[in-house]
């Protein structure tokens, strides 16, 4: 049994109640960890965290899923982690955003759209001894190798 693919159905099915969560990504380490990315449209917080781990964990016990000791580790996407999901792309609309490309160049700035086909970006370019001036550029998505949110500490 494909244990990625099971747990992938127990998370679903816990939280199939709740429209503003989604689940971006599980992966196990056999004899280590149970790792359970989940994001929702206005955030996760620590109670639904602890009501998937315990619903999966539960299942996985129960019908003895996997026999060797392992953790169960459930959380939201860090910030380090790249936006994979249509619904991370649409949640993040607004926010500042780096881009890398296939090409290896980077780009940053206001995501302010999202389609399967690609993103704009509202990015500030800035020439020696001008003024900066701010560009919308659009990137096809299959030239993006990853896209994450920057934080500011503004």
């Amino acid at each position: 049994m494909n244990i990625e693919k099971y747990v992938t159905e127990l998370v679903r099915d816990k939280i199939s109640d709740r429209e503003d969560l989604f689940l971006v990504s599980v992966q196990y380490v056999p004899n280590a960890k149970l790792s359970i990315l989940v994001d929702g449209d206005n955030g996760l917080n620590i109670q639904d965290c602890a009501a998937i781990s315990r619903h999966v964990g539960f299942h996985l016990e129960e019908e003895n899923i996997i026999e060797a000791a392992y953790n169960i580790e459930v959380s939201s996407p860090g910030i380090e982690s790249p936006l994979v999901l249509d619904r991370q792309f649409m949640k993040n609309i607004g926010r500042e955003v780096s881009v890398k490309l296939t090409n290896g160049e980077k780009h940053e700035g206001v995501l302010l759209s999202y389609t399967p086909e690609g993103i704009v970006i509202n990015e500030s370019i800035k020439e020696k001894g001008k003024k900066a001036i701010q560009q919308e550029n659009f990137f096809n998505i299959d030239n993006i190798v990853e896209t994450k949110v920057l934080i500011s500490f503004k």
